[in-house]
C-alpha cells in the first residue's frame, strides 16, 4: 500500500490527534453491555506478499491464514466482482469466526464514480452476502480526486445502498477534511445513512486520521512505514480504544497494511497480543499455540 508513503518516517509526527467530543458523544449514545466484537487482519493472502509466513507446503494459502487471523481485508473484490462461486469457495475454506471485508470494486468508485451504478451494486452485493454470517463489512474507497462538489452523488449513493450490508466509507480527498461545513455535512450524511466512517493512520496523510466516528463501529486501516515507530504507533492505539470501549464502542475492524507486506503480520500478530491482554479477549494469532515465533 504506496499511499501515504513518506521517504522519512523519523521526520512524522505520529502522535495520535484527540478524539472529537461528537465521537464520544455518538458512542455514548450506543452504549450497551455487550460483548467486544474485534476483528483484526491483514490486507492479504498472497504467499507472494507475505513471503516467509506460510509454512513450506502451504497449499493453501486461504485456508491457513484463517487459521492465524479472525478477519481479512478483502482488497481483491476492488479489482473484479466476485461470482457467488468465488464467494462460496472463500467461505468454505475458513472457519465459523472467520469474516471478511470486501472492498468495493473500482468499477463502481472509480471508473463509474458513483454515477449509475445500481447494477454494479447489485451484482457485487448479491454474491458478497453469500458470506452469510462471515460478512463482516463492505467498505467504499474513494479516489483521492473525488472531491466534495459531488457530495450530492454521494448522498444518493449512500441512501440507495441495500441496507442489509453493513458499510464503511473511506473518502481521500483532502478538501473533505479542510473545509469545516463540508466535514459537518459528510458527518451528518454517514450517521443519517448509518455509514461507518473509515479512519486511515499513514505517514503523509495524517489529515484522514480525523478520530471521528459515525457509528458505533471503528474501522481503521493502519499502515505501517517499515520503521521502528511502527510499534509505538499501533500501542497508542491501545489507549484511543481504551478510551472509545468505556464509552460505548461496540465493534472494532482493524487492518493492518505496510509498505512492504511482509511486515503486516508482524505488526498484526503484536497489536492482538495487546487487546487481548487490554480488553480480556481472546483473539487468534499466529503461532498462538504453539509458542514458535514468526518467519
Amino acid at each position: 500500500m504506496k499511499f501515504g508513503q513518506v521517504e522519512h518516517p523519523e521526520e512524522i509526527d505520529f502522535t495520535l490527534p484527540p478524539t472529537t467530543p461528537e465521537t464520544l458523544t455518538l458512542l455514548q449514545h450506543f452504549k450497551i453491555d455487550k460483548p467486544f466484537e474485534v476483528y483484526v487482519g491483514c490486507a492479504k493472502w498472497n504467499k507472494q506478499d507475505l513471503k516467509g509466513f506460510y509454512p513450506r507446503g502451504t497449499k493453501d494459502e486461504l485456508a491457513y491464514y484463517s487459521t492465524q487471523f479472525n478477519s481479512i481485508e478483502l482488497n481483491a473484490t476492488f479489482y473484479n466482482s466476485p461470482g457467488v462461486d468465488q464467494v462460496e469457495t472463500w467461505k468454505k475454506k475458513t472457519p465459523a469466526n472467520f469474516k471478511f471485508f470486501p472492498k468495493i470494486p473500482q468499477s463502481i468508485s472509480h471508473f463509474s464514480r458513483l454515477l449509475n451504478t445500481g447494477d454494479k451494486v447489485k451484482l457485487f452485493t448479491d454474491s458478497i452476502v453469500h458470506f452469510d454470517e462471515k460478512l463482516g463489512m463492505a467498505f467504499l474507497q474513494m479516489h483521492d480526486n473525488y472531491n466534495p462538489k459531488d457530495m450530492a452523488r454521494l448522498k444518493l449513493f449512500l441512501h440507495d445502498w441495500p441496507k442489509e450490508v453493513p458499510l464503511a466509507l473511506e473518502v481521500r480527498n483532502k478538501d473533505w477534511f479542510s473545509k469545516p461545513e463540508v466535514t459537518k455535512e459528510l458527518y451528518a450524511l454517514l450517521e443519517e445513512t448509518n455509514v461507518t466512517n473509515v479512519l486511515v493512520d499513514t505517514a503523509g496523510r495524517r489529515d484522514m486520521l480525523h478520530m471521528r466516528l459515525t457509528t458505533p463501529t471503528a474501522f481503521v486501516r493502519y499502515v505501517g512505514a517499515n520503521h521502528a515507530t511502527d510499534y509505538d504507533r499501533l500501542d497508542q492505539w491501545i489507549d484511543v480504544l481504551k478510551l472509545w470501549r468505556e464509552n460505548g464502542l461496540q465493534k472494532l475492524y482493524f487492518f493492518i497494511h505496510q509498505n512492504i507486506e511482509v511486515e503486516s503480520p508482524l505488526l498484526a500478530t503484536h497489536f492482538i497480543k495487546k487487546l487481548n491482554t487490554t480488553f480480556d479477549l481472546d483473539l487468534t494469532y499466529p503461532n498462538k499455540n504453539t509458542g514458535n515465533t514468526l518467519f
